[in-house]
């Protein structure tokens, strides 16, 4: 089989985010810890790809106020529960320092590149190692075949 040999562009973006404290919990930003490291357990579905496929990006990550460190980990699902170890592979991990809410200066952003197609329905899941107090806004950045 040959390979490809002209560039392959996105259709249309596609930016997503959790808006539940992962598995569908509350609404707001990921504040509880999964200590799981093979995917299992409490995530939060940051980006699905497209019926044809998806480009992901980055994410991008905002503290929602004054949090403890932490470590935010990311994995590929293939689009099946989570609960099931081979249908998840951690990618990256990344620590975020501590921060604190300020009414005169902005919280840092803090962007992750990822830069790797994902096939039809998989998503990319985040989860945090401690439980942090205000939460953390994550955002995947991308666009669908």
């Amino acid at each position: 089989m040959a390979q490809n040999t002209d560039p392959v562009f996105t259709k249309v973006p596609n930016v997503s985010w959790g808006t539940a404290d992962g598995n569908g919990g509350s609404a707001g930003p990921l504040k509880t810890a999964n200590t799981a490291m093979d995917g299992t357990g409490t995530v939060l579905t940051v980006f699905t790809a497209g019926a044809n496929g998806s480009y992901v990006k980055k994410l991008v990550v905002k503290h929602a106020g004054t949090n403890i460190a932490t470590v935010l980990r990311v994995f590929i699902n293939n689009g099946s529960t989570n609960a099931t170890v081979a249908n998840n592979i951690l990618i990256e991990e990344f620590s975020l320092a501590a921060s604190t809410a300020n009414a005169a200066a902005a919280l840092a952003k803090i962007e992750i590149p990822l830069n790797l197609p994902l096939p039809a329905g998989y998503k990319i899941n985040v989860v945090v190692g401690t439980t942090v107090s205000a939460g953390l806004l994550v955002t995947g950045v991308g666009g669908d075949y």
